[in-house]
This record gives C-alpha cells, sequence and structure tokens, in this order.
C-alpha cells in the first residue's frame, strides 16, 4: 500500500486549518494539524512529516522563529517548509526565505495552488543528487556523506544551498541564469519568483565564509563559480560579490 505523504499543518484559525486538512485528504495526504509551536514540536519528535505548512502569525514563537529552528537541527534541517502568511511585500517574502522556508504563500490562495506548491517541494526533495564529489581549487563537496568543505574545514551549508552548490561546482566556471537554476534546482518554478535565487545565493555565501567570493554575481546575466586565485580572490574581475 503506498504511503501517503505526512502534512503538519500549523495554524492556529481553526477553520484555516480545517479546510486546509480537508482538501489535502482529498487529494492523497495525510494531514495532522496543530495551533501552535509547542504542539507542531511534540508532532515532529513523534513522526517527522514530510512536509511542513507553518503559519508566519502563531501563539508564542512565529513561523519564522520556528522555521530558523528546524533548519538548525539536523533531524529536521532537510523537511520542506512552506510558509503561509498575509504578508505579500517583497521584503516579508524575503525574510520568510532567509528564515528557511522553501516557499512562501500569500493568504487568499486557491487550493490547487496550495497542493502544486506542496507537491513541488515534495519533488524537490526526492533524492536527484548523484552520490559523487567534486572539488574545485581548496573547495569540496562529497554528495554521498553530504559534505562540503573548504581548506580542510567542514562547512555547514542547507539542503537547497547544497544542491545550489553542487550543481554549480559541476558547472564552474559557466554563467548559469536564474531562470536555469530555479529549473535545475528547483525543477518546477511555475509559482517560485526569480528572487528565491538571490536569496539563497546570499546564504550559500554566508555558509561558504571565505569560499564566498567564489559565487559571482555577473552583472545583468546571472551565477557562475569559479576558482580563487593565489591571493584567495576569485580569479575573474568582471563579477560583483552582491547577489
Amino acid at each position: 500500500m503506498r504511503k501517503l505523504p505526512r502534512v503538519l499543518v500549523v495554524e492556529d484559525e481553526p477553520s484555516i486549518a480545517e479546510l486546509i486538512a480537508v482538501n489535502l485528504r482529498h487529494n492523497g495526504f495525510a494531514p495532522t494539524v496543530v495551533f501552535d509551536g509547542a504542539a507542531a514540536q511534540r508532532e515532529i519528535d513523534a513522526v517527522l512529516p514530510d512536509v511542513i505548512l507553518l503559519d508566519w502569525m502563531l501563539p508564542g514563537e512565529s513561523g519564522a522563529v520556528l522555521a530558523r529552528q528546524w533548519r538548525k537541527h539536523e533531524r529536521t534541517r532537510t523537511v520542506p517548509i512552506l510558509m503561509l502568511t498575509a504578508r505579500s511585500d517583497e521584503s516579508d517574502k524575503v525574510q520568510g526565505l532567509d528564515a528557511g522556508a522553501d516557499d512562501y504563500i500569500t493568504k487568499p490562495f486557491s487550493t490547487q495552488e496550495l497542493l502544486a506548491r506542496i507537491r513541488a517541494v515534495l519533488r524537490r526533495r526526492a533524492p536527484e543528487i548523484v552520490n559523487d564529489s567534486v572539488q574545485i581549487g581548496e573547495l569540496s563537496l562529497d554528495a554521498a556523506t553530504y559534505r562540503v568543505s573548504f581548506r580542510g574545514k567542514e562547512l555547514k551549508v542547507g539542503p537547497t544551498e547544497f544542491k545550489l552548490l553542487h550543481y554549480l561546482m559541476k558547472h564552474a566556471e559557466r554563467v548559469h541564469t536564474r531562470g536555469t537554476l530555479l529549473d535545475k534546482i528547483w525543477g518546477d518554478h511555475v509559482f517560485i519568483e526569480e528572487r528565491t535565487v538571490d536569496v539563497h545565493v546570499k546564504r550559500l555565501r554566508e555558509s561558504l565564509g571565505e569560499a564566498a567570493s567564489m559565487v559571482e554575481t555577473v552583472r545583468g546575466a546571472g551565477y557562475r563559480l569559479t576558482a580563487l586565485n593565489h591571493t584567495g580572490k576569485s580569479a575573474t574581475s568582471d563579477t560583483t560579490p552582491s547577489a
């Protein structure tokens, strides 16, 4: 019997939570509804969900705070998080993505859009990285052990940033548009904005530390990964390090 994907719905408005749960059940998912962060943590400790629908505004700790906490822990760092919120400004979306959300959906939303976004993040979670290793200069990535290191020091890299770095290292020195990266990393970006790429590139650079300048912004084109020269700077100079 096929296992139904488990969806943890963290939403403090009972009517919205129930509507989401009903639609999830009717479309092949197994939802669990909770109304605050403490209850959500208890459910996660008991059974790890396949995806989390997380409301921004919750009693106690906000959805953004919870997302950051879950991204820091080994057990929950790869669980897809879809942020639900009434906030629609770009700065709010960026804040949600910075907190660790994989996607962002603004209330009110249609059932079909919600289902499509859930299916998209589940597809992105599916194994798609070949268990190989790649090295560019002193930066190395081992997909089999999920490790990244620079000059022998292991770096902590989030799941989406890991996939992004893996792709850039496998195709080093090439310029990749935001649209291309959405296709290759996110798979199905019908609902994903190109700004999402910039946010994850920023997070990747923060994770890389001294190797951050290897990920270059090519003005008007996109991004590329290039080796550092002996001075510790990237080998090319027609770029800017900002996202």
